[in-house]
């Protein structure tokens, strides 16, 4: 079973317009509580796990923001690496064979994703994303990202929409040469190989990547009554 966890921290957050201009995404609040609090609220179900996060725009708000905790920062300095490179720069630190990685502009209502997908796990899985119901996803338009079979393997498609949390094999990772890339292209890979596999949530999600996504949130999770 995975035991670390990759939270990703270092995008430029350019959708969310002026609430980024002085601090980076994962720190803007939904209902009370930055967007990476949501998130550590969630790792914290899997117990002792590692958690690394990666920063890049505004990063030493990110570090303060862990300071005093077990949590590890990586910065990406001075290009940022996308999702997959910053997913190897950062497996030094994660050191384990499986790994959890989790986008941190999106909130949940329902059971824990983490847990989920920790379920839903074997380990002939090379990786495993867990996806949504256009239905039931929240704040995200247009068309889906993935078709699911009745096993359980996944094809780009529109059935669904990515919730940017999954386990993952960190050799599908550490064997690519390129320190720049992302994760899609790691999917891409898998999908040739008809390895790509998926899983549904059975709760709602919601896209907070953009302004309008906070009062989405807030009002799925009921706040301010939450």
């Amino acid at each position: 079973m995975p035991d670390a966890v990759m939270l990703f921290a270092a995008g430029f957050g350019t959708r969310m317009g002026a609430l980024t201009e002085d601090r980076p995404k994962p720190l803007v609040e939904v209902a009370g509580k930055p967007l990476i609090t949501h998130a550590m609220d969630l790792v914290k179900d899997l117990g002792s796990a590692r958690v690394v996060v990666n920063a890049h725009y505004r990063a030493v708000q990110i570090v303060d923001h862990f300071a005093g905790t077990n949590v590890q920062v990586v910065i990406e300095s001075p290009d940022i690496l996308d999702t997959g490179g910053g997913l190897k720069a950062a497996l030094p630190m994660l050191a384990a064979d499986v790994v959890f990685t989790m986008n941190t502009d999106a909130v949940w209502d329902g059971p824990n994703p983490l847990l989920v997908l920790e379920k839903a796990w074997t380990p002939d899985m090379r990786a495993l994303l867990l996806c949504v119901p256009k239905a039931r996803a929240v704040g995200h338009a247009g068309a889906g990202d993935i078709d699911l079979d009745d096993r359980g393997y996944a094809r780009w498609g529109t059935q669904t929409i990515y919730t940017g949390v999954q386990i993952i094999r960190a050799d599908c990772v550490s064997d690519i040469a390129e320190n720049v890339f992302s994760l899609k292209a790691v999917w891409e890979r898998l999908e040739a190989d008809g390895a790509l596999r998926a899983v549904e949530y059975p709760g709602t999600w919601c896209d907070v990547g953009h302004p309008g996504g906070i009062t989405l949130a807030e009002t799925m999770l009921g706040y301010p009554d939450v």
